[in-house]
C-alpha cells in the first residue's frame, strides 16, 4: 500500500488506474464499504472551474464561439460597405449623363448644381464618410430615379424575393437530401444512376433558358400555370404585415389570394431549385457514404440497431456538416441570382430593382442592393457557424 500514490497528489484527486465498471475496488470482488480518499477529498480549483461556479466563471464553448463569430460578422459587414462604395463609383459611365437629359448636360450650371445635390463634387474618400455616417442612422441614401429613400425602395422588393428563394431552398433541401440518402443507400444501383443522372442534368442546364422553357410550356402552351406577377391582378394584394404574399393572406384569412400566390409561385420556385437539388442531392450522397463506412455505423449495426436508427442516429447527423455548408451557400446565391427568372416571370423583386437601377447608374440604388446582400450572406454564414457548433462540439472547442 506504501507504493500507491496519495489522491491529493494527483490532479483533482483521480485515480491513475482504469476505472471500475461496477464501483468495486481494484482486485477486490466486493463494493467497499468503507470511505476512500477520493470521495473525501474536495475538488480541485480546475474542476471548479470546469463546471463554471462561482470558483471560476469560464464562459460556456457555444457562447464564446458566438461571440467570436459576431464580432468576426461585424467586421466583414464593415468591408462589404468598403468593398460595395468603391466597385460602384469604378464602374464606368456618368451618372450625370444617365439621371439628365441631353438639353440638361449642355447646361453646366445644370451639372454642377445636380452633383452637388448628390454629393459627387466631393472627394471619393469623404463620399464614402458620408455614406458611412448615413449607414449607422439606417439611411442608404435617396434612390436618383424613384426618388424615394431607398431603404424604402428594398422594403418594397425584399420580401418578394425572400419568398421566392425561401420557396426554392424549402423544395431543394427536401427533395437534395431525400434523393441524395436514397442514392447512397442503393449505390450502383439503377436508381443511384437515374438519380445522379437527374442531379448532372439539374446542375448543368442554365437556369434562365429553363425559365423560358418552363414559362412557354407550362403557361403559353398548356396554360397549366398562371401568368406572370406574384398574384393575380383582379384579387388584388393582402394587407401587408410581411411582404410575403403567402404568409399575408393566410394572416387575413383570403383564402383565394394564398391559393393564387400559391399557384404564381410553384413555376419559379421549381426553377430555381433545379440547380440547387442537383448540387445538394450529389454532396449529400457523398457525405452519406462516407459516414457509411465508418467504425461506428458497422458497430451499430453489429449491435442490431433498427435501420431508420442507424439512419437518423448516426448517419444523417454527422453527415449534416457538408450539407449546411452548401444549403447556406445555395440560399444565398438563390437571393442574388434572380435578376433572369424574375425578369422572364416579371416577379418584382431586388433582381428587377437591381436591374433597372444598374442600367440607369442610379448609385444609390446600386450599393444598397449590393449592401443588402452582403448581410444576407454574412448572415447565413453566422446560422451555419452556429449550427456547426450545435452539431459538432468539436466544432465550437477549436
Amino acid at each position: 500500500m506504501s507504493d500507491t500514490p496519495d489522491a491529493s497528489s494527483r490532479p483533482d484527486g483521480a485515480s491513475s488506474g482504469p476505472p471500475a465498471s461496477d464501483g468495486t475496488a481494484e482486485g477486490d470482488a466486493f463494493p467497499s464499504t468503507g470511505t476512500t480518499a477520493e470521495s473525501d477529498a474536495p475538488p480541485s480549483a480546475d474542476a471548479t472551474t470546469e463546471r463554471g461556479t462561482p470558483g471560476g466563471r469560464t464562459a460556456h464553448p457555444l457562447a464564446r464561439f458566438l461571440i467570436r463569430r459576431i464580432l468576426l460578422a461585424i467586421l466583414m459587414a464593415w468591408g462589404i460597405t468598403l468593398v460595395t462604395f468603391v466597385l460602384t463609383n469604378l464602374v464606368p459611365g456618368d451618372p450625370v449623363a444617365a439621371n439628365l437629359g441631353q438639353r440638361a448636360l449642355g447646361d453646366p450650371a445644370i451639372v454642377a448644381q445636380w452633383r452637388a445635390e448628390h454629393g459627387l463634387d466631393q472627394p471619393l474618400w469623404q463620399q464614402y464618410a458620408v455614406y458611412l455616417q448615413g449607414l449607422l442612422q439606417g439611411d442608404l441614401g435617396t434612390s436618383q430615379q424613384s426618388h424615394r429613400p431607398v431603404s424604402e425602395d428594398l422594403a418594397e422588393y425584399v420580401p418578394a424575393t425572400l419568398e421566392l428563394a425561401g420557396a426554392a431552398i424549402l423544395v431543394s433541401l427536401v427533395l437534395g437530401v431525400a434523393f441524395g440518402v436514397v442514392a447512397a443507400l442503393r449505390r450502383d444501383r439503377l436508381s443511384d444512376h437515374l438519380l445522379r443522372l437527374l442531379s448532372l442534368i439539374g446542375i448543368s442546364v442554365p437556369t434562365f433558358w429553363l425559365a423560358l422553357v418552363a414559362f412557354y410550356v407550362f403557361f403559353y402552351r398548356l396554360q397549366l400555370t398562371p401568368g406572370s406577377g406574384r398574384v393575380d391582378a383582379a384579387l388584388g394584394s393582402a394587407p401587408p404585415v410581411t411582404g410575403l404574399q403567402t404568409v399575408d393572406a393566410l394572416l387575413a384569412g383570403r383564402w383565394d389570394i394564398f391559393t393564387s400566390a400559391v399557384g404564381h409561385l410553384i413555376t419559379p420556385a421549381l426553377v430555381l431549385a433545379l440547380y440547387t437539388i442537383g448540387l445538394l442531392t450529389r454532396f449529400t450522397r457523398s457525405a452519406v457514404l462516407e459516414v457509411l463506412g465508418q467504425d461506428y455505423v458497422r458497430a451499430a449495426r453489429a449491435k442490431g440497431l433498427p435501420g431508420r436508427v442507424i439512419l437518423f442516429r448516426y448517419v444523417l447527423r454527422s453527415a449534416l456538416v457538408p450539407i449546411i455548408t452548401v444549403a447556406g451557400l445555395a440560399f444565398g446565391s438563390l437571393l442574388s441570382g434572380t435578376v433572369l427568372v424574375e425578369a422572364i416571370f416579371a416577379w418584382p423583386g431586388v433582381g428587377q430593382y437591381a436591374y433597372k437601377s444598374a442600367t440607369t447608374l442610379d448609385l444609390p440604388a446600386v450599393m444598397g442592393v449590393g449592401l443588402v446582400v452582403g448581410i444576407v450572406y454574412l448572415v447565413i454564414n453566422l446560422i451555419v457557424d452556429v449550427l456547426y457548433g450545435v452539431i459538432d462540439p468539436r466544432v465550437r472547442l477549436q
